[in-house]
């Protein structure tokens, strides 16, 4: 399988401008609260069966970005990086696009947006503009933890933008054990569903209150297969956030409980095909090898 979500990140004094990177993440965290490096990612993946992975972005820095790309440089184990650039100006966010975009690596881009104090940031005209730049590239767009502040607005940005590819990580961080909010983060997830540009992670399933289990997690896997379908779904470790959750190869084999119920393709679909067609990833699916 290709994990399609995967951070990495270094805890250090270094300020930059006035801001220290990671800056949501302290103490508080607990066992997150530490550097996680490329060797320890790539013996996770090895010990996993995982071939290869996608790093994404975990801060709203060019910093993040360039040390992500250096580190695909380094690791043929990295097929792809969602990285960060300045989507709230375009002039800044076109010059970024050129930088990162020079490397094939470089496959989609991520903000932070349920940190962003900016409940309409999805709306804005200059994200929007900025947006069909990241379209125009044959790149895609995460949103990350989307309900429910974002939600509703990523299905007018895939509405809006039909050439954008959408993906939604984590399945939109559904409020799960909540009947009366679920009803919510339901509808808006089915519409994303029926947005054919728009794609869902199986990924940071591990929800306050909630047992990380196959029968437990099944109703939202089933609710994510009959919106997206398996040529839509693609599946995410997480890591190193899933650690609190449960170590990765747990993380991992509760996914794939789920996904076993599928046929042979629809799980080849899932475990490497969505991801690589979304991503553009410069990898042959092992189905086809």
């Amino acid at each position: 399988m290709i994990d399609s979500h995967l951070h990495l990140w270094t805890v250090d004094s270094i300020v930059t401008g006035g801001v220290r990177p990671y800056g949501w993440l302290g103490p508080q965290h607990g066992a997150l609260y530490r550097s996680f490096g490329e060797d320890e990612a790539r013996e996770r993946l090895e010990a996993a069966g995982v071939r290869g992975a996608v790093l994404v972005q975990a801060d709203d820095t060019v910093a993040d970005t360039e040390a992500m790309l250096a580190v695909a440089a380094r690791n043929p184990w990295v097929l792809g990086v969602v990285g960060w650039i300045r989507l709230d100006s375009p002039s800044e966010a076109a010059e970024q696009l050129a930088r990162f975009g020079a490397q094939p690596v470089f496959r989609g881009v991520r903000h932070l947006i349920h940190d962003d104090p900016r409940a309409d940031f999805l709306d804005l005209p200059a994200v929007r503009e900025s947006l069909a730049m990241v379209s125009a590239r044959g790149l895609a767009f995460d949103v990350p933890d989307a309900f429910p502040r974002h939600l509703e607005a990523a299905v007018r940005l895939a509405r809006d933008l039909p050439e954008l590819t959408v993906v939604l990580d984590h399945l939109g961080k559904p409020p799960f054990g909540d009947p009366d909010v679920m009803d919510s983060w339901r509808a808006d997830f089915r519409a994303l569903g029926r947005e054919p540009n728009a794609v869902a992670k199986l990924s940071g399933l591990h929800l306050p209150g909630v047992e990380y289990e196959p029968e437990t997690l099944r109703p939202l896997f089933d609710t994510a297969v009959d919106a997206f379908g398996p040529e839509r779904l693609m599946i995410g470790g997480d890591w190193p956030v899933s650690t609190l959750g449960a170590p990765y190869g747990r993380t991992l084999d509760v996914l794939l409980e789920l996904v076993s119920s599928l046929s042979p393709s629809e799980q080849d679909a899932v475990l490497e095909e969505t991801a690589i067609r979304t991503y553009g990833l410069a990898v042959t699916p092992l189905a086809e090898g």
